[in-house]
Formats: C-alpha cells, structure tokens, sequence
C-alpha cells in the first residue's frame, strides 16, 4: 500500500479505544493509489466495481471525481465507502455509491462503516452541497435506514465440474442451449475492439427495443482501455452463418465475475444466442477456476428476465439501495412512476436521435 501522502485528507478523531485498535478515515483516488486493486482483495467481500479500473472508466467518460472514503490498518483493508462526486447543471450535486453500477455493497467490519465511515461523507456532501447521497446496495450497514429502491439480485456459484454445473440448470434452459448447439450457434470471446464493435450495434438495438437510450460510445472504449486491455473482462458473441446474433460484456476480478452487459437480434432470438452465450462463459469461467458469476439487477416487474436468471440455477437476493437527503436530514425512498413515460418515449425515437440523447444525457443522469 505505498501511496504518496497528499493522496490522504485525514481528519481528527478520539483517542484510542481500549476495547479494538482504531485507525482513521481516510479519503483517496483509486485510481492514482499505487496498490488499490491488491489492498481490495485483502478484504473477504470485494467485487470488481471497487477497483481503481471501473473508477477509471466512469471518470474518464463522465468527469465525476473519485472519492473513496475507507479504512485500513498495517496490511488489511478494514471498510470502504466507494463514492463518485457528481455535479451537473442539470441535476444538481450529489454522492453516489457507484453511478452505473447494479449493486456496489460496501465493504465493513464491526461497526466501522455505520459509526465513522457515514458520518463522514455526510460531513463532505454538506459541505458540498449535495442533495443526496445514494448507495446501490448493502442496506443493512445503514442502521434501520429505507430502502430507496429495491431490485432481485442472482449470483451463480461456480465450480469444476460443468456437468453437475449444467444438471442443476431448470429443463428450459437446457434445451435452449442445446437447440443452439443443434442449429449451429458458435460462440467466441474477445478482447477486441472489432468484438466491442459488434457489441455496441447490437446493444443500441436492444436499449432502443426496451426504452432505453445507449450508453455513449466513450463508455465502451474506455471499458475497452481500463478493463479488456489489462484483462479484466472479455466480449462473448455468438454468430450464427457469420452473422453475430447476440453479445454480452463480462468483468472480473479476482475469482469473482460479473454479467454486466447482453444483447441480441430480435430477430433471431428463436436460436437462443443469448442461452448459449451464457452457458460457454460459464464453462469458461469455472474451468479457469472463477468461484462466482454475477448476473446483476432485475426489476420487481421484469418477470420474465428474473426466470430466465433463475434458469441457471442461481442463487436470488434482494438488492435495496439507500438515500440520504440532504434537505430533509433524512434517508428517503424514491418514487419510480415518472420513469414509465420516458421508455415509451425513447421507444419511439429513431436511433440515430436516440444515441444522441444518451450521449449527452448520461452524464448527468448517474
């Protein structure tokens, strides 16, 4: 953990506590933390989205500024608060815990979070002006706070054997991977940009398909610099008479990976890419010794996308968000109907207008 001093703004705090060592809050950039990604892993609990490359990715294409606020003794990593500075002109001020990211749980150990981590990014948000702060996951470290919004969560636990792997696979998701195989589907992964090419086609397609709009494509470079290029992540295509007819992104870090992207041809959604996608990365990743594959959030009303998650046979959560309000000094919940309009809206664009807004959007959007 060699860093330089200036990376640290440290604050005074009590004496030491008899009853367990006490070591100070500390606030640094990831990304200019010499050793990040190594102190992370000192932790039981960490996850890709703590590490300084996802930092790199969301400040390099949106110009929010890195504060991570944690605690660390000699050798281990101890808790940690990861927080983006936004401030926007459209949407104002705020904190969040981390912006295009499913679920970012914070890492703690005994109280440490909760009792000197919070009160401190709520002393900066203040002093910052912020009208929230926001943390996408790990509810419970929040003392009887609300959740602000909630989402299903499925983590799939790897092992060697893909065979009893595959078994405990629903019937439904095993014959559409094998009526893959039977039509010919083939699958490949790459860190290529020609590959990230052909996923971002098929990802406008898809987002414009559910109301959405893309992601610009600085986001998927710059995923393509921080994280494919230090081998951190891969594209899967599946391509069927040379045509790609569905891709996916995946990140991983340590032994642990997450499904972070999917996209497919509408059209040709009967040769169930998207099954065989997700069956050839599973066996890639346990083969490789991966213990875990993260298949990210699903919403309450999206049924259908929870069964085919739970095909797999993964393991179901809840992943409750939290937010703290500025104004009101108070954790709050958040209303979602408004957001119902704006699918039918982008459904209705023609693409090209549709990348534009997202392009320029998303930045303020978090």
């Amino acid at each position: 953990m060699n860093a330089p001093l200036e990376n640290f703004q440290f604050r005074e705090f009590p004496p030491f506590d008899r009853h367990r060592a006490w070591f100070p809050v500390q606030t640094v950039n990831p990304i200019s933390f010499a050793g990040w990604d190594e102190l992370l892993q000192t932790h039981n609990d960490y996850s890709f989205f703590h590490t300084a490359e996802w930092a790199a990715v969301l400040q390099k294409t949106y110009g929010y500024e890195p504060l991570y606020f944690f605690i660390s003794d000699t050798t281990h990593l101890r808790a940690l608060l990861p927080v983006m500075k936004i401030k926007s002109w459209l949407t104002g001020r705020r904190g969040i815990s981390l912006p295009f990211t499913d679920s970012c749980v914070p890492l703690n150990q005994d109280l440490e979070l909760n009792d000197e981590i919070l009160p401190e990014v709520l002393i900066h948000g203040t002093a910052a002006h912020w009208r929230y702060f926001e943390c996408r996951g790990g509810k419970n470290f929040f003392d009887g706070a609300p959740a602000s919004e909630s989402y299903y969560g499925h983590e799939l636990k790897l092992q060697r054997d893909v065979h009893l792997l595959f078994d405990r696979c629903k019937s439904t998701t095993r014959g559409a991977v094998n009526k893959a195989l039977r039509d010919g589907v083939t699958v490949d992964f790459s860190h290529s940009e020609e590959a990230m090419e052909q996923f971002y086609l098929l990802h406008c397609r898809t987002r414009r398909r559910h109301g959405l709009p893309p992601q610009p494509p600085e986001f998927f470079r710059n995923i393509q610099n921080y994280i494919f290029d230090r081998n951190m992540g891969f594209v899967t295509l599946a391509t069927f008479q040379k045509s790609v007819i569905a891709a996916a992104v995946f990140f991983h870090f340590g032994h642990r990976a997450i499904f972070k992207y999917g996209a497919s041809d509408r059209s040709q959604l009967h040769l169930r890419g998207n099954n065989l996608i997700l069956w050839e990365t599973i066996k890639w990743l346990s083969e490789n010794g991966f213990e875990s594959l993260d298949f990210g959030r699903t919403s309450f009303a999206d049924e259908g996308l929870r069964k085919f998650k739970l095909g797999w046979g993964t393991v179901e959560k809840q992943i409750d968000y939290v937010r703290y309000d500025f104004s009101r000094r108070e954790f709050v919940t958040v209303n979602d109907a408004p957001h119902k309009w704006r699918r039918r809206f982008f459904r209705a664009l023609p693409l090209a207008l549709s990348k534009s807004i997202g392009t320029m959007l998303y930045q303020h959007a978090a």
